[in-house]
């Protein structure tokens, strides 16, 4: 028996985009993702609205610029999940997911409100702030890693046991 014959690497690899939206840690982000999506517009719609009511002028302004970066961080991250769901569905293909995702840029988003302003809005909302740029951090990520190409098959790596065999039934004449 060779050495190819019995170490294969990298035969029937999967892509990592394609085995992550069947994964139960896809399902659980999904659902995560979207839990915070209804929370978020559960509390701006709500207790939000009188949250900003008892803020000073320059509160209102934060609260109001931060209330709109938060929305449209959601809205990229729902636009993701439902995306990879629907590759993970078979409704479209992943080529097809890439596309949108192009159209949906999943963007960095930088902080324009000091950090004193910050500071002063509802904890509620800071609270879904917080929860909302870590999952968008993960989806980059996850993005990143989806959208590399498949490096192909991984050549294996030498046998240092099989080199050191050749070599001895070089000396010895294979006896």
């Amino acid at each position: 028996m060779s050495e190819p014959d019995v170490i294969k690497l990298g035969a029937g690899t999967v892509p990592f985009g394609h085995g992550f939206v069947h994964s139960d840690a896809f399902k659980a982000l999904f659902q995560e993702g979207m839990e915070l999506v209804e929370d978020t517009a559960a509390y701006l719609d709500g207790q939000g609205r009188l949250d900003s009511k008892r803020l000073p002028r320059e509160g209102v302004i934060a609260y109001a610029t931060e209330s709109m970066r938060l929305t449209t961080r959601l809205m990229q991250i729902a636009s993701w999940l439902l995306l990879q769901r629907a590759v993970a569905e078979g409704e479209i293909t992943p080529d097809q997911a890439q596309l949108e995702n192009n159209r949906v840029h999943l963007t960095q988003q930088d902080t324009v409100t000091s950090v004193e302003d910050f500071e002063a809005l509802p904890p509620r909302l800071k609270e879904l702030i917080g929860l909302a740029t870590r999952i968008h951090a993960r989806i980059l990520h996850l993005e990143r890693l989806m959208s590399e190409p498949d490096p192909g098959p991984v050549a294996p790596a030498p046998n240092p046991v099989a080199a050191q065999h050749r070599l001895l039934e070089q000396v010895f004449g294979g006896h």
